[in-house]
């Protein structure tokens, strides 16, 4: 069996890279539009959510 080495980003590492707000980041997380998963009151959310939501923005705009 293989393991995936899965990356979390924090909320402050999704706002860097994508460049949008606090509130941006948790409205799209609450919209269901970025996935995130939470332990306890730590929200991390995969490094492929990320990727998913650019992808699907992009193709939102073609």
């Amino acid at each position: 069996m293989t393991t995936a080495t899965v990356e979390l980003l924090t909320v402050p590492e999704v706002m860097a890279r994508l460049k949008y707000s606090r509130s941006k980041v948790y409205d799209l997380i609450r919209e269901k539009r970025l996935v995130s998963i939470t332990e306890g009151r730590c929200r991390r959310i995969p490094e492929s959510a990320v990727q998913d939501y650019i992808r699907a923005r992009l193709e939102e705009t073609a």
